[in-house]
């Protein structure tokens, strides 16, 4: 086995120590309001980008190990001497190829997570959805994450994309954005042309609620766009009525919840507000872990959420995010008899804006019945 040389060992210690502490330090800046929001939030961005390294080098480390430890187990059994081969599970260049693997799709995942979301088309086949509605197009923008680092640009292509599909009917169920208003508002300000038939309907997400969430609810209200805040409306389509409504999001509920009077989220009250001719229900709530209070009260038919971003990262999602969110990731549930969409979303948020095998979406929904 190579013995580095005593200067060699100190300056690849140092170097490790120096990315190591490289993290925190950023972390230590932007909780420090030294900087402005704008290189905030260019600064999470390469926090994020620090912290999939590290997890994907922990993956390595892990698998090393465990190869390691079975191809020992395996010269035991047989009652060889320890060879070369063992050896090589801790060989430089394998190390150093890992790091770079891990660096080089550290890139390309925040490059995938950074990158104008494609418009994915579906079908939601429902049982008791009306004759009527069958073949209603909704278009679900969740976690878009409006900043300065995703640019106006990136907004207005996302606008244009989606009035290119066609809905009839346009849904933002929450984290639309992050930062002031005075920062992330002329990001934000294309979705003022979103339109649609059936109208363009917002819910409020837990990042709303950590900033200036009065400043925005008000901005939106000014882009003409309706927030649902424990509210409902009545539509028409076809000559059948049905119901949008959607809650506050739980972050409200937390002690101390970033400011006073944000509407925690309130279903009894919401529910009382559906008319009695509604023949459905769709109900939009941020964050899924919701779904099974939703799906016991019988009186919604579909809900649409996001907060996940879909898990971001294949393994990651089922083993980590699915757990953290009650089960839900994205894609299609069934609760008693309530459908749940997760949106795997059109954004995330720039701390952790990393993508590999779960891609950002526009979902055009089409609704039929079973």
């Amino acid at each position: 086995m190579t013995v580095l040389p005593r200067a060699a060992r100190w300056r690849r210690i140092g170097l490790s120590l120096l990315v190591a502490l490289l993290l925190p330090a950023m972390v230590v800046v932007w909780r420090s309001d030294m900087l402005g929001y704008a290189a905030i939030s260019w600064l999470q961005v390469g926090a994020g980008g620090l912290v999939l390294l590290g997890m994907l080098l922990l993956v390595f480390v892990i698998m090393r190990t465990a190869g390691w430890a079975v191809h020992a187990l395996l010269e035991r059994l047989l009652r060889r001497t320890p060879g070369i081969g063992l050896r090589r599970w801790h060989a430089p260049w394998l190390t150093q190829g890992a790091v770079l693997v891990a660096a080089l799709a550290a890139v390309l995942g925040i490059g995938n997570g950074l990158a104008v979301p494609q418009v994915r088309e579906s079908a939601l086949l429902i049982e008791q959805l009306p004759a009527e509605l069958d073949g209603l197009r909704i278009a679900v923008l969740a976690d878009l994450h409006l900043t300065p680092v995703k640019g106006r640009a990136r907004s207005e292509e996302i606008v244009r994309r989606t009035l290119a599909a066609r809905p009839d009917l346009i849904v933002l169920p929450g984290d639309m954005v992050d930062g002031p208003v005075a920062v992330s508002g002329p990001m934000a300000a294309p979705l003022a042309g979103l339109q649609a038939p059936l109208g363009v309907w917002l819910a409020p997400g837990n990042h709303e609620v950590y900033h200036d969430y009065a400043d925005w609810m008000a901005f939106f209200g000014q882009l003409g766009l309706p927030v649902l805040e424990n509210r409902a409306v009545s539509l028409e389509h076809n000559g059948v009525r049905f119901t949008v409504s959607g809650l506050g999001d739980l972050a409200a509920r937390r002690a101390g919840a970033w400011g006073s009077g944000i509407p925690k989220p309130d279903l009894e009250a919401t529910l009382t507000q559906v008319p009695a001719g509604s023949r459905f229900h769709l109900m939009l709530v941020h964050q899924p872990k919701l779904a099974r209070e939703v799906a016991a009260s019988g009186q919604v038919d579909l809900q649409f959420s996001g907060h996940t971003h879909g898990g971001h990262i294949i393994g990651m999602d089922r083993w980590l995010v699915a757990p953290a969110n009650h089960g839900f990731v994205r894609g299609e549930y069934q609760l008693q008899d309530m459908r749940l969409l997760v949106s795997a979303g059109a954004g995330q948020w720039d701390g952790f804006s990393a993508r590999l095998g779960v891609p950002a979406r526009i979902d055009l929904i089409t609704l039929r019945r079973r």
